[in-house]
């Protein structure tokens, strides 16, 4: 599976932004498709996920509420919309295919087989 994120770019807090990711390959349905982010300093850390037919969805606290996921499989692209951004939202964001976490809602450690390259997410207060 190959992703390709789009999408990112510079706004300002209290914005909003929607990444998408377009998939190529195997059956994308097939996968759990989401985000991951990593900001300057930090480790990568875990944003989103949605199973293959989009029955179930996480996301990580810092941003319930404030993102969304979703996911055509016609058109093989997961997205995520993101409202009411924090600067601390700036991050390159990933996308990722064959998610799999741990945890009560994947808030344990969550990895992924296939990964997009980033996209700048930045925020400015």
């Amino acid at each position: 599976v190959q992703l390709q994120a789009s999408g990112g770019g510079l706004v300002q807090a209290g914005g909003s932004l929607r990444l998408s990711c377009a998939a190529s390959g195997r059956a994308f349905s097939n996968y759990r498709a989401g985000w991951f982010r990593q900001a300057p300093g930090k480790e990568r850390e875990f944003v989103a996920v949605m199973s293959g037919r989009g029955g179930f969805t996480y996301y990580a606290d810092s941003v319930k509420g404030r993102f969304t996921i979703s996911r055509d499989n016609a058109k093989n692209t997961v997205y995520l919309q993101m409202n009411s951004l924090k600067p601390e939202d700036t991050a390159v964001y990933y996308c990722a295919a064959s998610i799999s976490c741990s945890g009560t809602g994947c808030s344990g450690l969550s990895t992924a087989d296939y990964w997009g390259q980033g996209t700048q997410v930045t925020v400015s207060s």
